[in-house]
């Protein structure tokens, strides 16, 4: 059996909606990830004991086990203690949460290298210690971490395809579909791997429009 690509074209409508649903679930899944690492970061560093503790502990989970084990306990397990979460929201917090922890670790070790003179400046001119947070360290910390960050949403982008397994149709799961109807795994597979490299492609494009903007703003 040779390739045919003439089949893709009758069943291009699916592998666009898929391709929509996981340019939402990314984009969704990057803010939860970039604001929740933030605050974290913040909490690891600067939280009481007592919350502190509990939240190395939830690191720890997400750092110590799998992705798709994770997105199992948010989609299957909390339906056990009343939380039945649609699949597409479960997704998003699984993989939100997943790469928070992740990018809180980066964004730790960003504002921990702020000149400590930020913050004993900030509460000269009578900020409390929450005002110069968030409007001298963390800004600070945030500009010197977008690389990193970037090349996480990236593998965020790449991860999504696992929500496929608790039934979002996002790119991965339609492709599936196509070739369940037709019996034509190569070529669907090869056009899901070319929207995925073109995501990439306006991702990374994305991301150097940030940094280039950041540089000229020093």
């Amino acid at each position: 059996m040779g390739l045919d690509f003439t089949v893709v074209p009758g069943h291009l409508d699916i592998i666009l909606l898929g391709c929509a649903w996981t340019i939402g679930i990314a984009v969704a899944a990057a803010l939860l990830s970039f604001f929740g690492g933030i605050v974290f970061a913040v909490i690891a560093l600067y939280a009481p004991w007592i919350i502190r503790q509990p939240f190395r502990l939830i690191e720890w989970v997400f750092m110590g086990t799998p992705l798709l084990l994770q997105l199992f306990l948010i989609y299957f397990g909390l339906v056990q203690i009343g939380i039945d979460l649609p699949a597409f929201v479960a997704g998003i917090i699984g993989l939100g949460l997943h790469f928070a922890v992740y990018n809180s670790e980066l964004i730790q070790t960003a504002i921990l290298s702020v000149d400590k003179g930020q913050m004993e400046a900030a509460r000269t001119v009578g900020l409390s210690r929450g005002q110069a947070l968030r409007k001298v360290v963390i800004p600070q910390a945030v500009r010197d971490v977008i690389p990193p960050i970037g090349n996480n949403m990236i593998a965020l982008l790449k991860d999504s395809a696992l929500v496929s397994v608790i039934g979002v149709s996002e790119l991965t799961l339609s492709a599936q579909r196509a070739i369940g109807a037709t019996y034509r795994p190569f070529e669907f597979y090869l056009v899901a791997a070319m929207f995925y490299y073109v995501i990439n492609l306006c991702m990374e494009w994305v991301q150097r429009r940030i940094e280039r903007r950041i540089s000229i703003s020093r």
